[in-house]
């Protein structure tokens, strides 16, 4: 991962994520696929055991793309998302 300048998708899920997300996972991982694909995420993942939310770092672009992304989200589309926020992050090491 480069160093500088990412912005992280910090999302916050629905207690039943895991029974509700189903109909919903194809398109959703489609769609970060195809962000990861061309540099733009460059790692995503939910976070907890079981899933509480998820992060989305992004490099390259600006907080209003990260805005877009989130509002077109099947995720968010359809209320997995309660809550979501977009945070600067300084990368100043990585592997």
């Amino acid at each position: 991962m480069a160093t500088g300048p990412h912005l992280i998708l910090f999302y916050d899920y629905v207690p039943d994520i895991v029974e509700r997300r189903a109909p919903h996972r194809e398109a959703h991982l489609a769609r970060v696929g195809e962000l990861t694909g061309d540099g733009r995420i460059v790692m995503a993942g939910a976070i907890g055991d079981p899933p509480t939310g998820a992060v989305i770092v992004f490099a390259g672009v600006g907080a209003d793309d990260v805005e877009a992304f989130a509002e077109a989200d099947p995720y968010v589309l359809n209320g997995l998302v309660i809550g979501h926020r977009v945070v600067p992050w300084n990368v100043v090491a990585s592997a």
